[in-house]
């Protein structure tokens, strides 16, 4: 992977968690957000590091907990709908309509309805 997809890779996933809106949360259930972004352990395990160094979440006896370095994402302007044929990017589900978020380094997606407020920490 050339340098500047890992480091936008990198930047993807640091946004996604400035801006998830729990504040407090499993580890478990951080790395599964960051699967949206990367499924490379070395890649989830620089982003995690970079957020953490960046004052973006502090981790500690496996959980994160997120600092408010961001606003939370707003459905009406960082969410996009698209029509076409998907797979989800969280739960692998075919879907005709795509949610993508926009983050200043990038977009994150497809997911479902459902699945793009999981990993916004919506539900």
């Amino acid at each position: 992977m050339p340098d500047g997809t890992r480091s936008q890779t990198v930047e993807l996933g640091v946004e996604l968690l400035a801006h998830v809106e729990d504040d407090d949360l499993p580890l478990a259930e951080a790395m599964d957000r960051i699967e949206t972004v990367t499924t490379d352990p070395a890649l989830t395990r620089e982003i995690l590091d970079t957020a953490e160094v960046r004052g973006v979440i502090d981790r500690e006896d496996a959980r994160v907990s997120v600092r408010r370095t961001g606003a939370f994402v707003r459905f009406d302007a960082q969410v996009v709908e698209r029509d076409g044929e998907f797979d989800c990017r969280r739960c692998g589900a075919s879907i005709s309509t795509g949610h993508f978020v926009r983050f200043e380094a990038g977009e994150v997606g497809p997911f479902g309805s459902s699945c793009v407020r999981k990993v916004l920490g919506r539900e």
